[in-house]
């Protein structure tokens, strides 16, 4: 009877003091309560264990992150270039084709004058003179402004040719980049680690606070740690992978890109491939050209996409740092 007294009233000690605390006292098992801690000095000692150097291991991921954006953004500047180049040579590959039409006709004409009788050229001998003179002008000027246009057409055809290979460049490097710029499983189990070891730290916080079984100082080394290391809950990790892939995907896309642009570009600026003259030669300049157009705009799309990927995979990084580093500023 008086060890079954002695428990009864330990119970309610206890339970008293939980309700002091703000806990709800309920129909609780206090021996198995008791029985199961592991008091609020090894669970300080568990949670700065568990928590600790977190934010140093995701340091590195953060770097990359920033140096992907700054891959992927200067992927999107050249293949704007790219893609504007290409247009200004689609411009002046029709003032080519325009220029070669008018001479064509300009030395037509001029072939298929015939002299004049002797009746003509007393009455018109002036006037056809003046009209040929300005003839030959006319298609010198035209061969001269062809000439530089032809120029003008193969330097913009070499630049379009080299920052689509640029493009090419930078976004394999980013799909590198991305692909290994994830969290791992041992983060993932250091994280679930931390966020347990602080649960725990919490009931024994509590079940001290309760029992009045410690100093002031671990109650509220215990109460900054729990308070402060609380965001770890809020963290989603996989927002970082999703990223990551959806920045590979579009950086592996604008790679596959820029390499076809590249040949493709290289290709339609060729010395054979500008030289045919013949239809079906100019038809597939023609062609060559458009397809670097349309492949030069898919590389800056997709490098722009990885861009914004990375960009928010930064976002995603530096939620999870600064958790780390809001916790881990509580343990010290």
């Amino acid at each position: 009877m008086l060890v079954g007294g002695i428990l009864i009233y330990k119970n309610l000690v206890i339970c008293m003091r939980l309700i002091l605390a703000g806990l709800v006292c309920s129909a609780v098992d206090f021996d198995a309560y008791a029985a199961d801690s592991i008091g609020l000095s090894a669970a300080l000692q568990g949670a700065r264990e568990a928590c600790s150097g977190i934010s140093e291991s995701m340091s590195g991921m953060k770097t990359m992150a920033g140096i992907n954006t700054a891959v992927t953004g200067v992927g999107t500047v050249t293949g704007g270039v790219a893609l504007g180049t290409s247009i200004a040579k689609a411009n002046t590959d029709a003032k080519i084709a325009e220029t070669e039409q008018l001479l064509k006709e300009l030395e037509e004409s001029n072939k298929d004058a015939k002299e004049p009788t002797k009746e003509e050229a007393e009455q018109f001998l002036k006037e056809f003179e003046l009209s040929y003179e300005e003839a030959l002008i006319d298609i010198k000027k035209e061969k001269e402004s062809l000439s530089e246009m032809e120029k003008k057409s193969k330097t913009l055809g070499n630049i379009r040719t080299g920052t689509m290979a640029a493009s090419a460049v930078l976004d394999t490097a980013g799909t590198i980049i991305a692909l290994n710029n994830r969290t791992d499983a041992s983060l993932k189990q250091r994280v679930d680690g931390c966020i347990a070891a602080v649960n725990v730290l919490h009931d024994e916080r509590m079940r001290a606070r309760a029992e009045n079984t410690a100093i002031e100082r671990d109650l509220v080394a215990a109460e900054k740690i729990v308070k402060e290391c609380s965001d770890w809950e809020k963290v989603d990790l996989s927002s970082i992978d999703d990223r990551a892939t959806g920045a590979a995907i579009s950086s592996g896309a604008g790679a596959v890109m820029g390499i076809a642009g590249t040949i493709t570009s290289a290709s339609a600026n060729s010395d054979s491939v500008r030289s045919n003259n013949s239809e079906e030669g100019k038809a597939k300049e023609k062609n060559l050209n458009t397809a670097s157009t349309v492949l030069a705009g898919g590389t800056t799309v997709a490098s722009a996409v990885a861009t914004v990927f990375n960009a928010t995979q930064i976002s995603a990084i530096k939620k999870a740092v600064a958790a780390a580093d809001k916790c881990e500023g509580a343990l010290r």
